[in-house]
């Protein structure tokens, strides 16, 4: 008799310590999680300081060039009142669009491209834009580490029972994995 009691009380245990492996593996997981998108919002908070001086850099050399500041005004609007993955992925594909255009616009003035402010502010953007680029991939490398684990049996069962639920990944909008046409 005393032997089954011991036999329960092992299994018991050993249900007891995957449960807490469990639910403590999804608390590091959700930690990385938010650490990477962190890191997500750092580099586009930086991005989204040095626009306005290389905005202020290409107007004093395009005037004329209205309609592209208008639509970088609006993308940073857009960026700073974003809240969700879904919506800043969003927001930051448009603003994105609209730095290509400034940049296209600046390739009319050889001027501007010859201005070091405007070469160190470029050179500083594009440097932000591959920070950018690898924290959207650390993060979504979390995101679906963290996806797999909340569907995986037995997992699934500990994850449902404390929440942990399933997390968004940083995507692209279409119209931003589209080719880019390339014309000399």
């Amino acid at each position: 008799m005393l032997g089954i009691e011991w036999i329960l009380l092992i299994i018991l245990a050993v249900i007891v310590l995957y449960i807490i492996g469990s639910y403590n593996r999804f608390v590091t997981l959700r930690a990385r999680i938010n650490n990477a998108w962190s890191q997500i919002d750092v580099q586009l908070k930086r991005r989204y300081d040095l626009i306005p001086n290389l905005v202020e850099t290409v107007k004093g050399y395009a005037k004329h060039e209205k309609v592209v500041f208008t639509e970088i005004t609006a993308a940073r609007a857009a960026m700073a009142s974003a809240k969700s993955v879904k919506e800043k992925a969003k927001a930051d594909s448009q603003l994105a669009g609209a730095l290509k255009t400034l940049f296209a616009v600046a390739e009319n003035y050889p001027m501007l491209k010859a201005n070091e402010n405007f070469m160190m502010l470029q050179e500083e953007l594009a440097g932000t834009e591959n920070k950018i680029a690898y924290s959207r991939q650390f993060y979504n490398d979390n995101v679906m580490v963290f996806n797999t684990a909340v569907q995986r049996f037995p997992a699934n069962i500990i994850a449902s029972m404390f929440k942990f639920n399933e997390r968004e990944l940083f995507k692209t909008e279409e119209k931003e994995a589209a080719p880019v046409k390339v014309s000399f």
